[in-house]
């Protein structure tokens, strides 16, 4: 597999520190507000991202943090009244249903910065030890131009940086370009813990450094986030992790580009975002997720709703295919399959070595979602005058796999049982259809539309389709 590595700025093999092995730190949300679809494509991207690297047969460990103390937070926490950790806890509840409903699998680890302050604090004052960092009125700051590669992710040059760099009010840096590790407690109100320098709490960039040598080690094979933190928080995180370290920080760095609205960046601060919540009154999490896959990840993509309704069709496509196999497993052909039948499910290989030719390519899901298409196209074509129930199961199992990879069609994984009503409506429209009385049988046939049913007459009989 080939990935883009933004630290290099071209493609390179993945090859992972430990053979058979990849770990990867993702950046996760500050936990509070409900998170919008642009925080979303990085959850969805790097999850289906450690799903396929399973599927190629790595062990993977993921980790994906949630910052739970931040300056949002502490404000949020004064606007309702509540202690900050309560905010953050009440927020990382209402992510994990919004994840959970993009098929989101939780990380294997999911650190907290709250539950990281005595090994954050040692991280900082390692860093004082060697040096690179040093204490100002209770607050800490790593001296940035004491680290010679700093800009090496960015590109950018220290120089530049500094002629943009400012020193805010009140704040004690001996340089505009360094950063804060550790910020003293400022008001009685705001959350804070014991440290060598007094009352605090850490820095923002300080945490992910911290909490990635505590759960992956001093080097990490992939460090991932979306493309706003490449500067300056991947950065900073690298100039203290090797400072502190001694070691490259990580091996590869993937940033996924921007969700926009009318070709602009979707962000809080514009307040032209949407959030996950609300789209899901109007779309299920599957078409949300199918949706952020549709683009390759380093491609913006501009959401509207003519795009959604897009992606809709194209996911019903997909679960037509699957429920017209489920219907042919249960009432096609008994018996084993034919000359065909075997012909084109040997055929069916192609597809699948053309998904994978994609996803090798850079985690290509745009071109990966093509060749499921194609397959189910194929399958389509195959199945259109019955099969053997050998052959739907086969096909079934080729076209899960690959969905499994992506994410989709996870829902309905079991077949449940049909509502008695709809049973006994169904018949009775048989029962209508056979004594030529179509009218009845339109009746029946609207009533269950309106419920959200489409019946299918097939040679294997009527097959009941539930609409999303």
């Amino acid at each position: 597999m080939k990935i883009y590595n933004t630290m290099t700025r071209q493609k390179e093999e993945l090859v992972p520190i430990q053979e058979g092995r990849v770990s990867i730190y993702v950046c996760g949300p500050t936990v509070y507000n409900f998170f919008h679809i642009g925080n979303a494509r990085p959850i969805v991207v790097f999850d289906t991202l450690r799903k396929y690297l399973e599927f190629r047969g790595y062990q993977v460990k993921y980790v994906q943090n949630f910052t739970d103390v931040d300056d949002k937070i502490i404000r949020k926490a004064k606007e309702e009244g509540l202690p900050a950790l309560t905010v953050s806890k009440k927020y990382i509840k209402e992510y994990f249903e919004d994840a959970h409903a993009l098929n989101v699998r939780d990380a294997d680890v999911h650190p907290l910065v709250s539950e990281h302050i005595p090994e954050i604090i040692d991280f900082v004052q390692t860093l004082i030890d060697k040096g690179y960092a040093y204490e100002a009125d209770g607050d800490v700051y790593f001296s940035t131009r004491k680290f010679d590669g700093y800009g090496k992710l960015s590109g950018q040059n220290i120089d530049d940086l500094e002629s943009g760099a400012r020193i805010a009010i009140g704040e004690v840096k001996e340089d505009p370009l360094d950063f804060a590790l550790w910020k003293a407690q400022k008001e009685d109100s705001e959350i804070a813990w014991d440290s060598p320098w007094g009352k605090g709490r850490p820095g923002w960039h300080i945490e992910c450094s911290t909490m990635a040598k505590k759960h992956l080690g001093p080097t990490i094979d992939i460090h991932a986030g979306g493309q706003d933190l490449e500067f300056p928080h991947h950065e900073n995180e690298i100039a203290q992790s090797e400072c502190c370290n001694g070691v490259p920080f990580a091996h590869y760095w993937m940033h996924n580009a921007y969700i926009t609205m009318n070709k602009e960046k979707m962000s809080k601060s514009k307040g032209n975002f949407l959030k996950v919540r609300d789209i899901r009154r109007q779309f299920d999490g599957e078409v949300i997720r199918f949706f952020l896959l549709s683009g390759q990840y380093r491609s913006p993509i501009d959401f509207s709703p003519e795009l959604m309704a897009q992606s809709k069709a194209g996911l019903d496509r997909l679960r037509n295919c699957r429920d017209n196999l489920r219907h042919l497993i249960q009432n096609g052909t008994d018996g084993e399959m034919t000359g065909a039948e075997q012909e084109a499910l040997a055929g069916l290989a192609q597809y699948r070595q053309a998904f994978c030719d994609a996803m090798d390519d850079d985690l290509n899901t745009a071109d990966g979602v093509s060749a499921v298409f194609e397959l189910v196209s194929s399958v389509n074509q195959q199945v259109a005058g019955g099969a053997t129930k050998a052959f739907a199961q086969a096909a079934l199992d080729r076209l899960q796999e690959l969905a499994d990879v992506l994410g989709l069609l996870q829902d309905q994984e079991e077949e449940q049982a049909e509502d008695p009503e709809v049973i006994r409506l169904v018949e009775e429209r048989q029962a209508a259809r056979k004594a030529k009385n179509y009218a009845r049988a339109d009746e029946i046939r609207d009533q269950l539309a309106a419920k959200g049913i489409t019946l299918k007459d097939t040679p294997q009989g009527v097959q009941i389709i539930h609409n999303v």
